[in-house]
């Protein structure tokens, strides 16, 4: 069942087949966090998870997507709204519409990673780990800037 929440002339829905995936592509590819990074990858990131468009009337002007086990774990990813509409409170309702989704509820911990955002998700109850030391990861930030060079 696809999920639909309305404000005025914007919208939130996890219908997938809603999404504008060259609007998302472009975007990501020229975002800090996922510089150049293929189409492919995208398409299949987003076949894997449950993402949230943010449209203007039929313009989608924004999205996210979480990945889940739908039980006890979820990580916020790719969060944007494009620039001309910044400012007027729409990245704070997208993710409050993402936290209201009902396949969402009752997770034990939810996780995003940013590098300048951090007032947005305090908004929402997100704060800095309590224990870093017990988080590992395996990073590798120029990726997709690699796979261009090769």
């Amino acid at each position: 069942m696809v999920a639909t929440w309305q404000q005025d002339d914007f919208w939130v829905t996890d219908d997938y087949a809603a999404l504008d995936i060259t609007l998302i592509h472009d975007f990501l590819r020229h975002s800090y966090w996922a510089e150049e990074i293929p189409r492919e990858t995208v398409v299949r990131s987003l076949e894997n998870s449950i993402c949230f468009g943010l449209f203007h009337n039929n313009e989608q002007i924004g999205f996210c997507r979480v990945v889940s086990d739908l039980a006890t774990f979820a990580y916020l990813a790719d969060v944007f709204v494009i620039e001309r509409f910044r400012g007027r409170g729409l990245g704070k309702w997208l993710i409050d519409c993402v936290l209201q989704h009902e396949e969402l509820q009752g997770l034990r911990r939810w996780m995003l990673a940013t590098l300048d955002a951090h007032w947005l998700y305090e908004k929402h109850d997100f704060v800095p780990l309590k224990h870093p030391e017990w988080f590992m990861e395996i990073a590798k930030p120029d990726m997709y800037l690699n796979l261009k060079n090769t």
